[in-house]
């Protein structure tokens, strides 16, 4: 069985616990505490950053997008990248511009910095307009891009009281998202952090 080194706070190793519950996949979860991080992860990661995924035989591999990447690709069912190629162009598009779209300004406001509430506020208008056009971030079907962004739209709302009810169709994305059972699982987690 796989094995995960994580942490339940981390947003980033969120995006693949979602991709695995997606996929039906099993695996073994090494919860690391990110502020005494072991001497061991270095080895798994020189960056000493979660997520890390391994497999039996010694397969290792870092970083959230690759990851979730690498498993849409060895699992292909259920596909979480759209069929129609524009769309998961658009999808890897989202996640290639998400520190401008959303990270960056979700880490001021949790630094506390001058203006991060109002810049955050900025970019959640941008994602509420992207999604009154478009049922998902790539289009007419879930995918990748919307597991990379809501794990932190679930920490917004629940660790930063982040109010989405002026952004109705962000409001709605997260609320459809939610329904599934992966993702349901993650906002539970984020609950009782």
């Amino acid at each position: 069985m796989p094995t995960l080194y994580t942490a339940e706070r981390c947003p980033y190793a969120a995006r693949v616990r979602i991709v695995l519950t997606e996929k039906g996949l099993g695996y073994d979860a090494v919860e690391v505490d990110l502020d005494d991080r072991p001497a061991w992860l270095y080895d798994k990661n020189p960056l000493g950053k979660v997520p890390v995924y391994e497999e039996e035989g010694g397969f290792v591999l870092p970083e959230s997008l690759v990851i979730a990447e690498y498993l849409d690709e060895r699992y292909p069912e259920p596909a979480l990248w759209p069929a129609d190629p524009a769309e998961r162009a658009l999808g890897r598009l989202w996640l290639d511009r998400f520190d401008d779209r959303l990270g960056r300004a979700y880490y001021a406001v949790r630094r506390g910095d001058d203006g991060a509430r109002a810049e955050l506020e900025a970019k959640l208008e941008a994602l509420d307009g992207a999604l009154s056009v478009q049922p998902y971030l790539s289009g007419r079907e879930y995918g990748l891009a919307d597991a990379g962004y809501v794990p932190w739209l679930l920490r917004a709302q629940e660790r930063l009281e982040v109010e989405l009810d002026s952004h109705p169709s962000l409001e709605d994305w997260v609320d459809r998202l939610c329904a599934r059972p992966a993702i349901a699982a993650e906002r539970e987690l984020v609950a009782a952090l």
